[in-house]
């Protein structure tokens, strides 16, 4: 039960956040007392750590007061299940939540300080890589600012992916050391953990009553240990908690082997079992690789699972009321494992039989698919799993049993139907992971409204046909407190201005801009803020590159995780064909461009890294060729971040969006974009279709195949060389690849990529959309020129993305999918 009824507003320490002075004697006091420095020789980290301690004592005491809310009305809560939360920094979006940052920096001022430099010194939380981590954290961000009953779950990882160094044109991937000096935020539980298991046997009996149990004995066992981080929403109304697991081993020192001198042996075991949580998705080419990728899911599932049972199992005695208080989102397929762990819970621990657990576990659990690709649907060796769970094994092939015995039901005499819909893929002896989340969840969605059509009729058709109902779209969404009013505040001023500040809270009233879009004055407004970022984003790339770019020209931005199905290398081909244009001097109406990349691709991804090899390549000709100086920049910003994208963001003119139709789940960044002005090139992809349905088809730049005509092309025997063939600009930019026009000094560098490309089947259309690529760069070109008319257009992008916010979002989850309301009836 929930502790006694008591105040808060007693402490001694408490501060009113109001007041300057008291703000400016807290962070005294804090600098004092909790970093031990004196104030009169402290530096701006000395500062953040005194500032951020300082807020996390408030953001303690609200989630205090959020936690005895939730159990005095005895709420249905969410617990949104994730391998990435990409957070970013947290200080100056408390500061803005908390309506403080006006306070905060009147205080810092009067101490000899300035905000914006203490800010700096936070690192951005290495909990994520891509969009999947971001949209996790946009999510929180909205539960907390609509006050719905929320949880976040993941992992501590110690490292992150890694931190990204661009050296002679290669990645090179360092240790993501951003705890290295600790986080101030963290709130450690050291009393708080849970045990987590593997390998060991199954031992099963029956009672007198014939009733079975079953015992997992002789496991190797870790210790997950909880973190804990408040993420606050607008307003300050609640504190969403998101509870962060490290590994921790059960024996840390082995004193019978340090006394031997075998120092190694003495601390193998605290090794080998911490490594759970020090690396975010560790490279699975190996073995190993994947052995540790599989423990590293089943950890964070086992202690989320555990802590969620637990907490619930405090004030409802009762395990069968579980799904009317606990609603469970699997955002993707890493979380699967959550279905037969909280079945083993429930019958193990609970004591309850098969037929109450699993219809407790169906009606917990949801799943977003955030993929249509199907290399990237998991799956995992039944030896593997056999070895490290092997009572999840048994749970999982009971499961099945039961499983497929309905759709033999439903679908008489198809044994073809039968092996598509297994859980096990006898063919391959592995466990479809994505096929356990369908099966185990009461509702399935994709993220756009495209890929949610793909995924009913390509990725799981015979699930959808099967479980009328189930599956459902929710678009994805993006937190306009994040990638407005903090990452740009200029254009959030002078929307506020313009249109009042309810869209902090309510996105759809940015409609009211659209008044303004002929207005020439509320144009040079903007054009004048979107100068200021570019020549922010400017000053980044000349201290991160070491290269001058001009904030006159178009700022071309592609920053993303790099893939093949994103397809960087249609863009740079590109690149490569507006460079010779330059070079034969007979393009006088291509304007001065600068062509901003970034992000990381996965340490075992060759061909991506490749993709980054030859941008850099590509990029160290042109920057230094004196024929197109001044009209044409490539940069490869390294080491992109949450951080980097609050300032590269803002300053984009063009959106590049352009993923094969058919790959891209949704897409968060070309809502980020549009949200900050810029016009998006594109396919029919993902959110772009509901953009272009948003924005306007005359303020958006659409390229390519439909998806559609992507497998149409592709059923009808693609042949990438027919399209290079048939295009003598294509083949001249293939050729300067091929014969290393761009790598003198290693000529067959890119003959893999080429290969890939030309020989084995362009899977992504590369040589098929790149001449409508290059059409709609030429549409680009001739709408800048027109500064008027683009400004307008990108009013009317600012003022049309209403639909995009993880509020809505957010909204429709807690209504079609949780079954949850939000704690304060106006939020």
């Amino acid at each position: 039960m929930h502790a006694p009824d008591s105040s808060f507003n007693d402490l001694d320490d408490g501060i009113d956040f109001s007041d300057v002075q008291q703000i400016k004697r807290g962070l005294i006091a804090s600098m004092v007392r909790v970093v031990g420095f004196d104030p009169d020789s402290a530096g701006p980290h000395d500062w953040f750590l005194a500032l951020a301690s300082l807020l996390r004592g408030h953001l303690s005491e609200q989630g205090m007061h959020t936690s005895r809310s939730q159990y005095g009305k005895d709420v249905k809560r969410v617990y949104y299940l994730s391998m990435e939360f990409l957070t970013g920094r947290r200080l100056m979006k408390h500061l803005l939540d908390l309506g403080i940052e006006p306070q905060v920096r009147a205080a810092l001022t009067a101490l000899g300080q300035n905000l914006d430099v203490v800010a700096e010194q936070e690192s951005d939380a290495a909990l994520g890589n891509g969009g999947l981590g971001r949209l996790a954290a946009c999510f929180l961000d909205s539960m907390a600012t609509h006050a719905y009953p929320g949880y976040g779950y993941g992992i501590r990882y110690e490292f992150g992916m890694f931190s990204q160094t661009i050296e002679n044109g290669q990645q090179v991937e360092h240790p993501e050391s951003w705890l290295q000096n600790g986080s101030p935020w963290e709130i450690v539980r050291h009393n708080l953990n849970y045990t987590v298991r593997f390998g060991g046997r199954i031992v099963c009996f029956r009672d007198e009553q014939g009733h079975e149990s079953c015992r997992w004995v002789d496991t190797d066992d870790v210790i997950a240990e909880a973190y804990d981080l408040k993420e606050t929403g607008f307003g300050g109304s609640i504190a969403v908690n998101l509870r962060l697991w490290s590994a921790r081993s059960t024996q840390d020192f082995d004193l019978r082997y340090f006394n031997e001198g075998n120092y190694i042996e003495a601390v193998k075991e605290k090794t080998v079992s911490e490594t759970l949580s020090k690396v975010l998705y560790p490279m699975d080419t190996t073995l190993m690789g994947q052995e540790l990728r599989l423990k590293q899911e089943y950890f964070f599932v086992s202690a989320s699972l555990q802590d969620i049972l637990a907490r619930f199992l405090k004030v409802h005695k009762n395990p069968r009321l579980f799904p009317e208080k606990t609603a469970i989102q699997l955002n993707d397929t890493h979380p699967a494992l959550a279905v037969p762990e909280l079945m083993r819970l429930l019958m193990d621990h609970c004591g309850l039989n098969w037929e109450d657990a699993w219809d407790i576990t169906r009606n917990s659990f949801a799943y977003t698919n955030h993929t249509l690709l199907p290399e990237a649907l998991e799956t995992w060796p039944l030896d593997l799993m056999e070895t490290l769970l092997p009572r999840h094994m048994e749970i999982i092939y009971r499961i099945n049993h039961y499983f497929l015995q309905d759709v033999r039901r439903t679908y008489p005499g198809d044994g073809d139907k039968v092996r598509r819909m297994s859980i096990i893929d006898d063919a391959t002896r592995r466990v479809r992971m994505a096929h356990l989340a369908v099966v185990g969840s009461a509702r399935v969605n994709g993220v756009a409204a495209l890929h949610t059509h793909l995924l009913r009729e390509r990725v799981f058709p015979d699930f959808d046909r099967m479980y009328e109902g189930k599956f459902v779209n929710v678009t994805n969404g993006i937190t306009q407190r994040r990638w407005l009013l903090q990452s740009n505040p200029p254009l959030a001023a002078l929307v506020s201005e313009a249109v009042g500040p309810q869209w902090i809270r309510d996105l759809d009233r940015l409609r009211d801009l659209e008044a303004l879009a002929d207005d020439t004055a509320f144009q040079d407004r903007f054009l004048a803020i979107k100068r200021q970022a570019k020549v922010r984003a400017a000053a980044l790339i000349e201290e991160r590159c070491g290269l001058c770019v001009a904030p006159e020209t178009l700022f071309d931005i592609q920053i993303k995780r790099i893939h093949e199905y994103k397809r960087q290398l249609l863009n740079i081909l590109q690149v490569i064909a507006r460079y010779n244009r330059l070079r034969s001097a007979n393009a006088p109406d291509l304007l001065p461009r600068t062509v901003i990349f970034g992000g990381k691709a996965a340490p075992g991804y060759f061909m991506a890294k490749k993709i980054i090899r030859l941008i850099n390549d590509v990029a160290e000709i042109i920057n230094h060729d004196p024929l197109v100086r001044g009209r044409l920049r490539v940069v490869f910003v390294p080491n992109y971040n949450v951080s980097t994208a609050e300032i590269l963001i803002p300053a984009c003119d063009l959106s590049e969006q352009i993923s094969t139709a058919g790959t891209e789940a949704s897409g968060t960044g070309n809502m980020k974009f549009a949200l900050n002005g810029a016009l998006t090139i594109g396919t029919l992809d993902g959110a772009n279709i509901e953009i272009r349905e948003e924005v306007g088809g005359d303020n958006i730049f659409i390229f390519g195949q439909t998806a559609e005509e992507v497998a149409h092309t592709k059923a009808n025997g693609y042949n990438p060389w027919d399209w290079v063939n048939a295009d003598e600009e294509l083949r001249r930019v293939i050729d300067m690849i091929r014969d290393g026009f761009f790598n003198m000094e290693q000529p067959d560098r890119y003959h893999p990529l080429i290969n890939a490309v030309l020989n084995q089947g362009d899977p992504f259309l590369v040589m098929a959309d790149f001449r409508s690529y290059v059409e709609a760069q030429a549409a680009v070109d001739a709408l800048y020129l027109d500064q008027r008319t683009w400004a307008r257009k990108a009013i009317l992008n600012v003022a049309r993305m209403g639909k995009f916010s993880s509020d809505r979002a957010i909204h429709t989850y807690a209504r079609d999918i949780w079954g949850v309301g939000s704690m304060v009836a106006d939020a």
